[in-house]
Parts: C-alpha cells; sequence; structure tokens
C-alpha cells in the first residue's frame, strides 16, 4: 500500500495536524496554514432526503475557518471535474449559519492528488482560475480546485511530494511527518492492528456485494430456465418468483433482448 490507497492516506492523516499542514503548505504554496482540525474519511450526507452523500478522504479547516477536501485518485472518474463541484458544494452547504450572509463563506478548497497527470500536460499542478469571459478579470469567488500530478518527477516540492505518495516503504519517504504516519501503520504492532480492522471491513463489504450479485445471478438463471423449458414470458417467470420492486427491474433490463 501506499499513500495512494485512501485507507492507508486517510489513516495518516487523521487528526495528524502536522502531516495536513505540510501537504497544503506545499500543495497552495504557503507558510502560513495552520490547520486547528483534521479527520480522515468523513462522510458529508445531503440535507436533500434521497440525495448523494459523500465520503472525503481528508477534511481539513485551518485557523481562518477555511475548509479543505483532498481527495486521492487512482483513476480518471473519480477525479471528474462535476465531482469537485459537487464536493465543492457539500462544503460550502455547512459553512454558513441561519442569518449569516453570504460574504462570510470562508474559502473552500477541493484537491485532487492524482496518480495519473489529470490535463496530461506534465506540470506538478493544475489550477482551476474562473474569470469573466468578456473582460479576462478573475472572478474569486473563493471556491478553488486544484489536481496534483502523481506522476510528476521534479526536484521541487511538489515532486518530492509525489514522489512520497508512490512509496511502500516508510523509508523511502522524504517528509518525516508522512514517513512517521506510513510508519506507525505499516510497521508497528498497533497500526498494523487498526489497519487489519480496516481491511476487514472492506472485505466483509465486498462479501455482502458478491453474495448480492451471486443470489442475482442465480435468480437470472432460473428465469432463463423457466422461459426456456416452460415456454413461459419473462413477465411470467418474474411473477412466478414473486421478484419485485428494483430486482424485478435490474433483473427484467439484464433479460431484455438487446437492440
Amino acid at each position: 500500500m501506499t499513500l495512494f490507497d485512501d485507507d492507508l492516506m486517510s489513516k495518516v492523516f487523521d487528526g495528524n495536524k502536522e502531516a495536513t499542514e505540510l501537504l497544503l503548505r506545499i500543495i497552495l504554496e504557503r507558510d502560513d496554514i495552520k490547520v486547528i482540525k483534521v479527520r480522515g474519511q468523513v462522510e458529508m450526507k445531503n440535507p436533500l432526503s434521497g440525495g448523494r452523500n459523500i465520503r472525503i478522504d481528508i477534511h481539513a479547516i485551518d485557523g481562518d475557518r477555511n475548509e479543505f477536501d483532498v481527495e486521492v485518485q487512482r483513476g480518471e472518474e473519480g477525479s471528474h471535474p462535476r465531482r469537485a463541484r459537487f464536493n465543492g458544494s457539500m462544503l460550502d452547504s455547512r459553512m454558513l449559519k441561519k442569518k449569516q450572509k453570504f460574504k462570510e463563506l470562508e474559502d473552500a478548497y477541493v484537491i485532487f492528488i492524482c496518480q495519473h497527470d489529470k490535463f496530461g500536460e506534465n506540470k506538478p499542478i493544475y489550477h482551476i482560475d474562473k474569470t469573466v469571459r468578456e473582460t479576462g478579470t478573475p472572478y474569486d469567488d473563493g471556491a478553488y480546485t486544484i489536481y496534483v500530478n502523481g506522476l510528476y518527477k521534479g526536484d521541487d516540492a511538489i515532486g518530492k511530494l509525489a514522489h512520497d505518495f508512490n512509496c511502500t516503504k516508510a523509508d523511502d519517504i522524504y517528509y518525516k511527518p508522512l514517513a512517521e504516519g506510513v510508519r506507525h501503520f505499516k510497521e508497528t504492532e498497533e497500526g498494523r492492528e487498526e489497519m487489519c480492522e480496516s481491511f476487514e471491513r472492506l472485505a466483509n463489504k465486498y462479501a455482502d456485494k458478491v453474495g448480492d450479485e451471486r443470489a442475482e445471478q442465480t435468480k437470472i438463471d432460473m428465469i432463463k430456465l423457466m422461459m426456456k423449458n416452460m415456454k413461459c414470458t419473462l413477465e411470467d417467470a418474474l411473477n412466478a418468483l414473486e421478484i419485485t420492486g428494483k430486482d424485478r427491474a435490474v433483473i427484467a433490463k439484464r433479460l431484455q433482448p438487446q437492440k
């Protein structure tokens, strides 16, 4: 595992203000960031009933009450621009209390540390800036999206950070706060026990998913046999097996002839 595995990364940074300050100072190129709170694997619930929730890898707040969502992403889909928009909106929706003025909204940063070059330009970092189209004037609404190129191999701070995120061994990591965090969870008995608990939860979740998929496939196989040997329709087979609701719609879709 490396820091590109969100389970390890979230644990290394959870409650670790020193490591989080280091990360944000390098990415934002600022030495004045003071983290006052940081948590890993934070679930934010959508206030809309039935709306989509999110779980963010690192949620940090600095001394000016600015908020940061830091995500590690291996693939392209996880760093989609509209995910940045959605995550940012979830941060924003929690910042203001009743009757607070909109101008009191603090800054919000959504930062993707990608194990790929998001824009393929071999830049160490990409800042998504807003401008007024007609004038070219910067439009600063306090919402920022940043992509870090995890493939970048420069000898600067970002290059060393990208190197550290790709390391499997603590001894190979440049930055001490990151090395100590990785060493704790990979080399100490206490840290390994915590990681084992995480793996156990993941394994159980995967087992449930596989179980559901196998159960669905069993139903599909039974319906196919009924349609073949008993000459019944798809509708009759679904009714006979008492398959209703969402399961019925999913199975029916899978068994519909492809156009």
